[in-house]
């Protein structure tokens, strides 16, 4: 995703992107394994393509109330903001290669947000943008949609796409251990 690869950017990390051969297939029913299974999914498909040593990440956000999953809006009225708190879930899978062994880090960061309500006008306006229908629960926080979120409790970055701070710091222990 575009804002993933900013967040790596602006944490320095050196990185080059690969898309694999992946099917978004869902065994799970809890937000949190949700995005824990795709991004391992997703870590698995790059992973295949790659040779030699290297550290792979695999990632994947959705929106939640409760355990509802808000996926992208498939049209204008689908798209529709409500001003109510729900969860923002990022998996992210490390994957290391090291000659013929995997080693596997998954893990989840869940973060509250709390939407501000709307008028039905400044939500049609929103949807006129065009800004909500590319968007797991038809925002992004650093966009538009920024002006309606009261407060989060959590990892602002992990609504962006990813939580940083833990990936960088697992990052680290994987480089320690080497």
């Amino acid at each position: 995703s575009p804002r993933r690869r900013e967040l790596l950017e602006q944490a320095g990390i050196d990185f080059e992107i690969l898309i694999g051969s992946t099917r978004e297939c869902i065994t799970k029913e809890e937000p949190g394994e949700i995005v824990e299974e795709l991004s391992l999914a997703k870590a698995k498909g790059v992973a295949e393509a790659v040779t030699g040593d290297a550290v792979i990440i695999g990632a994947d956000t959705i929106v939640a109330k409760g355990n509802k999953v808000l996926g992208k809006p498939k049209d204008a009225e689908d798209a529709h903001l409500q001003g109510e708190k729900h969860q923002v879930y990022t998996g992210v899978t490390l994957l290391q290669k090291k000659g013929d062994e995997k080693i596997i880090r998954s893990f989840h960061e869940r973060t509250d947000v709390f939407m501000t309500s709307m008028s039905d006008q400044e939500i049609e306006a929103y949807i006129a943008t065009g800004e909500p229908f590319d968007k797991a629960g038809s925002y992004g926080i650093q966009g538009r949609a920024g002006i309606f979120v009261e407060r989060i409790e959590g990892d602002y970055y992990n609504v962006v796409g990813l939580p940083v701070s833990y990936v960088y710091r697992q990052l680290k222990e994987i480089a320690e251990k080497d």
